[in-house]
């Protein structure tokens, strides 16, 4: 038998072309399902979870904001990321008068908590139309 000369790779493409497979197409598109991902996280981290799906959507935001360089979803990292240590802040600004008043208000105070869950849960939704929308979040 005969053997054939003709490399296997004959034929095909010395490189993938521009937006293949692993492209910056590819690229883009997984960081933009991360960012919703990660809105959709925090979101649940706030109706189901008492916070904790919060923190791991932080934590991946954090992990995922130095290959979201220079791209629109920086700025949507650096907004979740915003969004939760302020929501934090301003939950233990609120706690610290709740609980020392809470003998004398009878727990009058509580609903200053719904304030900055609903700021969280306004920056949230914000976020997920702006990305719907391919817009990168003021910074």
């Amino acid at each position: 038998m005969a053997s054939d000369s003709t490399p296997i790779t004959a034929g095909l493409p010395d490189a993938l072309p521009p937006g293949g497979p692993g492209g910056e197409g590819d690229r883009l598109e997984a960081l933009r399902k991360v960012c919703l991902f990660d809105y959709l996280l925090h979101i649940a981290g706030l109706l189901l979870s008492a916070g904790l799906f919060s923190v791991v959507a932080l934590i991946v935001n954090y992990i995922k904001r130095d290959s979201a360089r220079d791209t629109i979803y920086e700025s949507h990292m650096n907004w979740m990321i915003r969004t939760f240590w302020w929501t934090l802040f301003w939950m233990i600004v609120i706690a610290i008068p709740a609980a020392l008043l809470t003998m004398v208000t009878f727990g009058l105070l509580s609903f200053l908590f719904v304030l900055p869950g609903v700021w969280f849960l306004y920056r949230m939704i914000k976020g997920i139309l702006r990305l719907n929308d391919g817009l990168p979040m003021p910074a």
